[in-house]
């Protein structure tokens, strides 16, 4: 497997871990103490840390940190979008497109040079 596309599924699997770990504890720990939901939330994180780790390190060999920050930023999205629709229960709002589309901009920008 191209190494591109085994750091993109690892970073899929890391934005997975860091959506719940940063805005779960919003919908399921509301009633905790912060200091609680902080500390699941880090336990959490370390998941998505043992997938970024190898990520970006198997991405580097073939992009650059502005690339890899990108892709970073498209999976974001695309792991957000639907975890606040489908698991916080927030409406969906134009505005994801119109930050899609920018992020579209971004993909192309930094990627140019390879498309030429």
């Amino acid at each position: 497997m191209p190494p591109v596309l085994i750091s993109i599924c690892l970073l899929l699997c890391s934005n997975v871990f860091m959506t719940f770990a940063w805005y779960a504890h919003l919908k399921e720990m509301n009633n905790k103490p912060w200091i609680i939901a902080a500390l699941v939330s880090w336990g959490i994180a370390l998941f998505e840390y043992l997938f970024q780790v190898p990520a970006n390190r198997i991405g580097f060999t073939v992009l650059s940190v502005g690339q890899l920050k990108v892709i970073q930023e498209v999976i974001t999205l695309t792991v957000f979008v639907p975890f606040s629709v489908m698991y916080l229960k927030e409406p969906l709002k134009l505005d994801y497109l119109w930050a899609g589309l920018c992020l579209v901009g971004a993909v192309y920008f930094i990627f140019r040079s390879k498309f030429a």
